[in-house]
């Protein structure tokens, strides 16, 4: 069962180090398993990091290096059904490559092996890597409920619709002024409920806490009484907590049915927290920035086949390594036909990441897109040294994550044998990986 979160910030739990929002159901499952202190998504917005988990590969060598946009937002599909390959001026200096419209249907998915290999495979929630034609049936999964082109919920509350907006598919109401997260964990219960006598892998990948902020009133009436700790908003409080109800109510379907100890449980985050709506610090900004507090995310792993997980690890991770992952652990040979970038945390799990190092010299972003105040950047990760590159006017600035998980003292000008170095490993990576860079008009 993999759990994304969308928007959940790395402070955003209690077992992270939130002293204002309550996550006892995600903080029993992280102290049953492994929490990992630097994980990372595998892009600062949505729909790359969810296209690297469907897949193991960066999102620079998909194509999908932004968030997609809906058909309600102009994502129009071209006549020929082709993605766009081509350049768009922004109104800035550089001309950026067009997004991806959708996800491509020759990828090949976690869902498309672990159905090969008889499971049974269903999405609940928030897809946002294409429209109909794109949609989860279409990339591996039996079993479709709410996942479509949204990358956002009209609204929170049954019918889960606006004037302007439909429903997700497979949500009609059920109830008046139902609460979303609450409909999505009760499809989970029901589908474990229905299926597990058999192999099943459950996607479920909760519209919240995106925007807009909206939440059950007795929830956010508690934590506008609740002292305020660094993080202010009652309502994205009371989001967070109804996540973890969710959370609550699978982990204890899987006990009372007997399967938890059979079972493995994965819950991350697409992307670091918005700022507008929570407190990242210590980390530096949130989401859609090359710091931090834009990239590093919560990643809880239990997995019952080991009896004596680490309950912590600090090696760097990301989300191209749940596709690996999730195989290894089902003892499923990875396509041989395809370029895996992720690499399998098994090792990890098992407590061998003191004993012997991780097989992977660095981690690497690319952002080719402006963003309000956001120019296009890459980043790599290479042990505790980052570097971000500005992509417009070839700035580097240089952290030392174990000194400054903040990044407030950027090193470029005392390091400038350390910038080259990565500087060069990123332009490698970038070169081979066939990344589509921005370019002068």
């Amino acid at each position: 069962m993999l759990i994304v979160v969308d928007d959940l910030g790395w402070m955003d739990l209690g077992c992270y180090g939130s002293k204002y929002y309550e996550t006892p159901g995600v903080d029993r499952l992280a102290a049953s398993g492994t929490r990992f202190t630097d994980a990372y998504a595998a892009a600062a917005v949505c729909s790359p990091t969810r296209a690297a988990i469907m897949t193991g590969r960066y999102p620079a060598r998909l194509g999908i290096t932004d968030w997609i946009r809906a058909r309600s937002q102009g994502g129009t599909i071209p006549p020929d059904r082709k993605n766009p390959t081509g350049f768009e001026d922004v109104g800035q200096k550089l001309l950026t490559p067009q997004n991806a419209l959708w996800m491509e249907l020759e990828e090949v998915t976690v869902a498309d092996v672990l159905r090969s290999a008889g499971y049974l495979t269903a999405h609940i929630g928030k897809w946002h890597l294409g429209p109909d034609g794109w949609y989860p049936t279409e990339q591996g999964f039996d079993v479709n409920i709410g996942g479509c082109d949204y990358g956002q919920p009209p609204t929170y509350f049954s019918p889960f619709a606006t004037d302007k907006l439909k429903a997700p598919p497979g949500l009609p109401e059920q109830e008046p002024n139902q609460y979303l997260t609450d409909r999505e964990a009760a499809e989970a219960v029901q589908f474990i409920r229905n299926n597990h006598q058999r192999p099943f892998f459950l996607y479920l990948a909760h519209y919240a806490v995106h925007t807009p902020l909206q939440a059950k009133t007795a929830a956010t009436a508690k934590y506008e009484q609740k002292p305020k700790a660094g993080q202010q908003s009652a309502t994205y409080a009371a989001m967070i907590e109804s996540v973890d109800d969710a959370t609550k109510n699978v982990l204890a379907v899987l006990d009372e049915l007997k399967i938890a100890d059979r079972t493995v449980v994965i819950f991350t985050s697409d992307n670091g927290g918005l700022s507008q709506s929570t407190n990242n610090a210590p980390l530096r900004a949130g989401k859609g920035t090359p710091y931090e507090g834009g990239i590093r995310v919560p990643l809880i792993i239990r997995w019952p086949a080991i009896e004596h997980q680490p309950p912590t690890s600090s090696v760097p991770v990301s989300s191209i390594d749940l596709f690996p992952t999730i195989l290894d652990m089902a003892a499923i040979e990875p396509p041989a036909d395809v370029t895996i970038d992720g690499q399998s945390l098994v090792g990890i799990l098992e407590g061998e990441d003191q004993n012997r190092p991780f097989p992977r010299d660095a981690l690497f972003w690319h952002f080719p897109h402006y963003r309000n105040e956001i120019k296009p950047y890459g980043i790599v990760r290479a042990g505790e040294f980052k570097l971000i590159r500005n992509y417009e006017t070839g700035e580097a600035q240089l952290y030392d994550l174990s000194q400054d998980v903040g990044e407030q003292k950027n090193l470029a000008e005392e390091m400038p044998d350390k910038i080259k170095q990565l500087d060069v490993m990123l332009s490698k990576w970038l070169i081979g990986i066939g990344a589509k860079m921005p370019k002068p008009k």
